[in-house]
Formats: C-alpha cells, structure tokens, sequence
C-alpha cells in the first residue's frame, strides 16, 4: 500500500510540474493568438460597418472635409464619438489626448478652428478620468513623457478614491481647458465665428441625469448651469 502512494505521489508531482513548465513557445503562440483576435474583431467591426452602409455612403467624403465641429475628447476607451454623434463621419474634426487639453494638441486644434473654420470647439472630459486621477494622486511610477501631458491638467485636492473630489477636478479640468482655448481664441468669439462649450460624459451618472449622458457646463467661460440653460443655443424647447 505504501508503495503504491509513493507511486501515486511522483504521477502527481510530474504532472503538476508539467502544467507549471509552460515553454516560451506556448506564451508566445498565447500572446499572437490575442492579437490576433484583436484584428480579427477590428476587420470584422469594420466589415460589418461597411456592410451596412448604402453604396454611395462615402462619395461625399472623397473631396474633403466639412465638419461641423471641432471636438477635443480624452483618449480614454470608455469615451467614444458614438455617444456623441451617432453618424460621426464628416461631423466631427475629432482631437483626443489624456485630459481632452488644449495645450497637448494646440496644432490639431488649431487646424480645426482656423482652417477648416468649424462654428464650435467642444472640449469634452468624463467621469472617473485616469489623466484627472493621476493629476490627483501624482504616482511616482509615470513616465516622464506622460508627466508632460499631464501639466496643464488643472484639479482639486488629491484624493483620486474620493468620487466626488475626482468629479469636481473633472469639472475644474474641463473650465480650465475652455479657459485656455478661450484666451487662444479670443478674436473669433468675439466676432461670433466660435462657441466653445465644455461638457462632461457621464457614464457613471454623477450628474443623477442617467448614465451616458452628456452634461454641458460651460459655453464661453459661463459655468453657472442655470444661465446655461437659459441660452438659446442650448435650450432646445
């Protein structure tokens, strides 16, 4: 009988030992096997957008660009223009970057204001930002590249858990950047050729609006929502 154990035992220890031995070959094939996934679900997202489009779709595309605004999105994944403009394409001059800033794309921006002359920059933050977060909390792990683009981040306080000092940052973030755009910008609001306006996607529901809502706080530097909702531009009543 204790022979037998003793059998059992080492059948069960080389087993173990095999499935701990993974080869580099297999993470490897693991790893490709992951992207290649990723392209697989790009191709067919994209096959199946064009499969749903009538035949001349993008025959008003093919000789320029007319947008009918410039907007300045964060990178963010859960922050996408199908929220914001079911039909995005020829809509939206789109500019993203970590923190939606004005200053980390000032080129880009610029194009869309004053060459392609879009009536309206939007800047759009959103709830629970890792750029706003980060801006917040300082972790000392970041790279020196991703130190640069969070300088003009403007926040309150530093508590990165705290859900409500983190929407308040997101806000003070967004009227900082609207801020800056309109200083840059100054001329052509004053001549009425562009509306800046500042909003958040809240997909967290801060505003208690429903979640996935876009909540507007600021056209021109006005920031008192009650004025704002006074303002024919954005009262659609």
């Amino acid at each position: 009988m204790q022979k037998l154990s003793l059998v059992v035992l080492i059948l069960l220890l080389f087993n173990i030992s095999n499935l701990m031995a993974v080869s580099p070959a297999s993470v490897h094939k693991s790893e490709k096997d992951q992207v290649r996934e990723i392209v697989r679900h790009v191709i067919e997202s994209n096959d199946e957008f064009v499969k749903k489009l009538p035949s001349d779709y993008f025959a008003q595309l093919i000789h320029g660009q007319k947008p009918i605004a410039t907007m300045v999105t964060c990178a963010d994944s859960r922050l996408h223009t199908h929220a914001l403009d079911i039909h995005p394409d020829g809509d939206l001059f789109l500019v993203r970057n970590i923190g939606n800033q004005v200053s980390t794309a000032e080129g880009s921006i610029e194009y869309g204001v004053r060459h392609l002359h879009t009536p309206v920059l939007f800047i759009i933050g959103h709830s629970s930002c890792g750029a706003v977060e980060a801006a917040m909390s300082k972790p000392a792990h970041l790279e020196p590249s991703i130190w640069r683009e969070l300088d003009t981040i403007k926040v309150i306080g530093n508590k990165s858990d705290d859900h409500a000092q983190v929407k308040e940052s997101v806000e003070s973030n967004v009227n900082h950047q609207v801020s800056t755009a309109l200083k840059k910008y100054d001329k052509e609001v004053k001549e009425g050729h562009l509306t800046i306006i500042g909003g958040v996607y809240d997909f967290r529901n801060d505003y208690s609006q429903g979640s996935g809502r876009l909540v507007l706080i600021n056209v021109n530097g006005e920031t008192e929502l009650t004025e704002i909702h006074k303002m024919s531009i954005v009262n659609f009543k």
